[in-house]
């Protein structure tokens, strides 16, 4: 359930950080540094450009923060990380939204504007979006340059795909495929939390998570995940 991918998120990330503190030791200053980038060399691999073809790369990312230029940065990473030119899909989660507000499609644009640019700029083959209703989503399609590929349902709130939903999907060649993750993956409260744990002398309530991507490479001919993870990016307030 939601509970304990929750936990495995952020066992992930102590168990990161705990190693590269080890690796690194207490002779550099984090405390002034703009940029610390903590990994562990074996936990990620590297894919082979032979084998590209082969697989498919597909992220769900996970907005904590409200700017929606963390996309790219989150996608520029990703590549990186795995050394690839573009990812295959991405599906985008923005920050939940205030009490008592409602999602709408104004408070989606500007993130899908930066997924668009990315489809236009060949880093992104197909995106996606979550938990969007009939309405929300048909608001989008026909909107956006660039059309949602798929619609992630989550069976926790429905047991049975909405009918005006799968024949709208249908309709416009949408994919609808189910999850069952939280809508807040990674607050900030418990990633401040793994930070304190992790790393001595750390002010970790100076850190603020701004994303967190989840990937998977998929063997396309056997439908098996090859490898999977996450990458975390968080800024520290100057204040």
């Amino acid at each position: 359930d939601w509970q304990k991918l929750c936990k495995l998120v952020q066992d992930c990330i102590q168990k990161t950080l705990t190693e590269w503190s080890a690796k690194i030791g207490h002779d550099q200053n984090q405390e002034t540094l703009e940029v610390l980038e903590c990994s562990v060399a074996q936990a990620m691999e590297k894919i082979n450009p032979e084998e590209r073809d082969e697989l498919k790369v597909s992220a769900k990312l996970f907005i904590v923060g409200s700017n929606s230029s963390s996309i790219r940065d989150a996608v520029d990473l990703a590549c990186s990380a795995l050394g690839v030119a573009q990812l295959d899909s991405v599906i985008i989660v923005p920050p939940p939204v205030e009490d008592g507000t409602n999602l709408s499609l104004e408070y989606l644009q500007p993130y899908w504007k930066e997924l668009e640019s990315l489809v236009q700029n060949k880093k992104i083959v197909a995106i996606g979006t979550s938990d969007l209703d009939k309405t929300l989503l048909e608001q989008l399609y026909l909107w956006a340059q660039v059309k949602p590929s798929s619609n992630q349902v989550n069976l926790a709130s429905c047991c049975v795909m909405p009918p005006d939903l799968t024949a709208f999907a249908k309709e416009c060649d949408i994919q609808l495929l189910t999850h069952n993750d939280p809508k807040e993956l990674l607050c900030e409260a418990s990633f401040q939390e793994v930070l304190q744990k992790s790393i001595q002398n750390m002010k970790a309530n100076k850190w603020i998570p701004l994303w967190l991507l989840r990937y998977s490479v998929i063997v396309k001919s056997r439908g098996i995940i090859k490898s999977k993870g996450y990458i975390i990016q968080a800024k520290r307030n100057a204040s």
